[in-house]
């Protein structure tokens, strides 16, 4: 017999539960030879693994329709068993690719391109990554995505998420207001994309406890991350001096992620950027991998591929 907890992190319990517990309960009754307890946002499991994988399967194809409707009903539990071979699956995975994870109020978070999908398997193989392309290709959102996975099924003990502060030029102690205000505004798009992952209540838990920290790339300086799965953004505005700092933080069971986009340097001088030069001094290190992303990848507006069509014509004129 083997005991597993399953933490409802992204979404309301009583969503999943019901009324008196009956949707956890209709649920439940499907599978006889596991017991199951729903405790606040904890379900507590035991039995055999095959079991505890099909339920977790069918909670989070619940967890997707509730996504898509106001409220669950026993009806939509009984649906799930009703449907039979390539049909039953239909809830819990789709062509639009892999579910990484489940978001608030039940989105759905899920690698939706080519390389996407190769970021994601390259992480399960590789300790090192780098994600590199053009603005709007996900290549953040889905290394955020990654982590938040790892940290809720405890492969990692933190979440730290970091970028150079290039507009202030790391300089912080000039910029008006405390640290919180001084930072956000360099910040706030890591920010944006943890709510879209993880509840606003527990996400400022998990910040004060410091299992999530958000800081700017020069608080990395003369740190050992171990057990951690780390976040470089915006990398194309590290120097090569900066950028060997924060890749020897890495500590034993950690996980490097560097995205950036190498045509967005905003450096005084472009030439001091060292992401490309890193990653050609590095990329071929076994348990590293470079995934190239694509304007194809761009997963925005469609008006984002045309824009940067523009731009690299313009520069090519």
């Amino acid at each position: 017999m083997t005991e597993r907890v399953i933490e409802l992190e992204a979404i309301d319990p009583v969503d999943i539960y019901g009324v008196n517990n009956r949707i956890i309960d209709r649920l439940s009754y499907f599978f006889p030879k596991l017991k199951i307890a729903a405790r606040g946002s904890q379900i507590f499991l035991k039995g055999s693994v095959t079991d505890m994988k099909k339920f977790e399967d069918k909670l989070n194809a619940l967890i997707e329709i509730r996504g898509r409707k106001r409220r669950l009903n026993e009806d939509d539990v009984n649906t799930l068993f009703e449907e039979q071979g390539a049909d039953s699956t239909r809830l819990v995975a789709d062509d639009d690719g892999e579910i990484i994870v489940y978001g608030t109020e039940g989105k759905i978070i899920r690698a939706r391109t080519k390389n996407q999908r190769l970021l994601v398997e390259s992480y399960s193989k590789s300790d090192l990554l780098f994600a590199l392309g053009p603005a709007g290709t996900g290549k953040t959102y889905t290394a955020i995505a990654l982590a938040v996975r790892a940290l809720k099924n405890k492969e990692v003990k933190k979440l730290i998420l970091t970028r150079p502060a290039v507009e202030a030029g790391e300089r912080l102690g000039f910029l008006p207001g405390d640290m919180r205000e001084k930072l956000d505004p360099y910040l706030q798009p890591l920010y944006d994309a943890l709510k879209d992952m993880i509840p606003a209540r527990r996400l400022i838990e998990l910040m004060e406890e410091g299992i999530i920290q958000i800081a700017p790339l020069a608080f990395m300086r003369g740190r050992t991350l171990e057990g951690a799965f780390v976040i470089l953004d915006e990398a194309q505005n590290t120097t090569m001096g900066q950028l060997k700092m924060f890749l020897t933080r890495m500590g034993n069971s950690s996980k490097f992620i560097v995205t950036g986009d190498a045509t967005q340097i905003d450096l005084p001088k472009k030439s001091d950027s060292g992401l490309l030069r890193g990653v050609e001094m590095i990329g071929n290190l076994k348990g590293v991998s470079v995934i190239n992303f694509e304007k194809c990848d761009i997963v925005r507006h469609p008006l984002v591929t045309q824009i940067v069509d523009a731009f690299e014509k313009s520069k090519e004129d």
